[in-house]
């Protein structure tokens, strides 16, 4: 890898952000005629594949060109006065942490772009939906991009609309309940969080991210990181989702289309836990500090609640459906990643930003699949598709069924593959917290941790053997689908491989990601030797 010029990152930074929201705008007008293919629907549907591809294609030559001999220093900067009466500036930049995020959110709209050309929900006509899709990326990147904290707020915020739209249009049953819901939560979350981030950015003089972690807190009281910490992370902890704050997960995911729950459970909530990481941990560390203990707390009731919950989804007569269990896992996964945090050591933080990682490639995947079996069977209800009649995966369709057992195993964490390193730095950190936290609640809350893994091992094994073995015990039930069930088509395979490779890669390879993270981590929290 070599290097490219600090203006030529700059400029490819600057394109990823910007090309999907003009590639959103461009959605909207008319296909030029010798463009239009076989209709206007088709060429709508390619343009956003283009687009997508592109601004992959550019995050792909950032990462390549990026110092990765000095990962912990901010490159690709833009820094341009905006609001000069705030002080508020339109800065970016990239470093270790947010490189890894700002690939995976393009290469998952870029997948969902491709799968919806081929698979486009039902719904309203695609130019909306292509519009949406690509809005909701400009304002991903953008989070991840930015280094003002007003611009992480309109960022944070950006991606309500689309999201909202995509839920509420193009979803399934219950669809305008869960996307208010969704919408009401977070946005009750970002009003407490925008309070916290004016006090912060107030008292310290400056809005600027690099300048807050430079400062690490000086100047600022004790009450006000107190107050900045419990605000800003309220408004975080509802998008990362923390427990009690989750519960619009379920219903967003069961209803959202299957391009929407994989980025959001692939990309919106990293925003959440990129916040905590970004921002809290480096610019209020005594209030982070005093909050720790209950943010490790909540995330590991998260882990036990999550696997409970989809232990009782998963058993036989439960009724429980695929896509609401991968959500509930989701709950318990991202209580890793606040366990991660709420450690304050450099080995917790990176187990958490391995994790953020992890969760997106292998959840992104299983709500492929889940998308893929409804599309087949019309259902995706546990019991239906584990009739004796029901899909018994492997002897009907064998990729399908290996690559849900393959998505499961990974989402359990088998060494080997990306799900392992994240919980297990988490969970090393646990037993070796920041001086000042007490080591007798994190060896606690390491050994529920702990039983949280083997309770996801259980529900994932059982959901492996009722759908792809069949449960030769379940009552028979009427025939979820008629005839040969087609196994995996052409486009799955294309949108699918690179989230298997990308699974396996991470997980015998995991210095790619720790290489880059670990020096930006040290950058963001100095004096932590460990």
């Amino acid at each position: 890898m070599i290097p490219l010029d600090e203006s030529v990152l700059r400029w490819l930074l600057a394109a990823v952000v910007v090309l999907p929201l003009l590639g959103a705008l461009g959605a909207l007008l008319p296909a030029p005629p010798g463009l239009r293919g076989r209709g206007p629907e088709q060429a709508v549907l390619r343009h956003g594949v283009t687009v997508t591809g592109a601004v992959l294609a550019a995050a792909v030559v950032l990462a390549l060109g990026f110092d990765h001999d000095r990962p912990g220093r901010m490159q690709a900067q833009t820094d341009l006065s905006w609001v000069p009466a705030l002080g508020v500036r339109l800065h970016l930049g990239v470093d270790g942490i947010s490189l890894p995020l700002l690939v995976l959110t393009a290469l998952l709209t870029f997948l969902c772009a491709l799968y919806g050309y081929f698979r486009m929900p039902q719904g309203p006509a695609p130019k909306a939906f292509v519009a949406l899709l690509l809005l909701l990326e400009s304002g991903s990147l953008a989070a991840f991009a930015v280094l003002d904290l007003v611009l992480f707020f309109l960022a944070f915020e950006m991606v309500l609309v689309p999201m909202y739209f995509l839920i509420a249009r193009w979803g399934g049953a219950g669809r305008q309940h869960a996307a208010w819901k969704f919408v009401l939560y977070t946005l009750l979350g970002s009003v407490v969080m925008l309070l916290g981030l004016l006090v912060l950015g107030l008292n310290a003089g400056t809005f600027d991210m690099v300048r807050l972690a430079e400062q690490h807190g000086s100047g600022l009281g004790h009450g006000v990181q107190v107050l900045a910490a419990l605000a800003i992370g309220l408004g975080l902890a509802v998008k990362a989702p923390m427990w009690p704050l989750h519960s619009w997960l379920p219903d967003a995911h069961t209803a959202a289309p299957t391009t929407g729950s994989v980025l959001l459970a692939g990309v919106l909530l990293k925003m959440g836990t990129y916040g905590f990481v970004r921002i809290l941990l480096p610019a209020v560390p005594e209030g982070a500090h005093t909050f720790a203990p209950y943010l490790a707390a909540f995330g590991v009731v998260g882990i036990i609640y999550g696997s409970l919950a989809c232990l009782a989804l998963a058993r036989r007569g439960a009724g429980g459906d695929l896509k609401r269990l991968v959500a509930y896992s989701s709950v318990g996964h991202m209580g890793f990643v606040l366990l991660g945090i709420a450690t304050l050591t450099r080995t917790g933080v990176n187990g958490a930003l391995f994790a953020n990682i992890a969760h997106g490639l292998v959840t992104g995947l299983l709500f492929f699949l889940a998308g893929a079996l409804k599309d087949r069977t019309g259902t995706l209800d546990l019991d239906a598709l584990a009739g004796r009649t029901g899909a018994a995966l492997y002897g009907r369709a064998p990729r399908l069924g290996g690559l849900l057992a393959f998505g499961a195993v990974a989402s359990l964490g088998l060494p080997g593959l990306a799900g392992f390193w994240g919980e297990l730095l988490a969970l090393l950190g646990s037993y070796d917290p920041a001086p000042g936290l007490s080591r007798p609640a994190f060896l606690v809350f390491l050994a529920l941790g702990a039983l949280g893994t083997l309770l996801t091992a259980a529900y994932l094994l059982v959901v492996v053997r009722r759908v792809c073995a069949g449960d030769p015990a379940a009552e028979p039930g009427p025939r979820v689908f008629a005839g040969t069930v087609p196994d995996v088509r052409g486009h799955e395979f294309a949108a699918w491989t690179p989230l298997v490779v990308l699974t396996v890669l991470a997980g015998l390879w995991p210095a790619l990601l720790l290489g880059l993270t670990e020096p930006a981590v040290q950058h963001l929290l100095p004096g932590v030797s460990r």
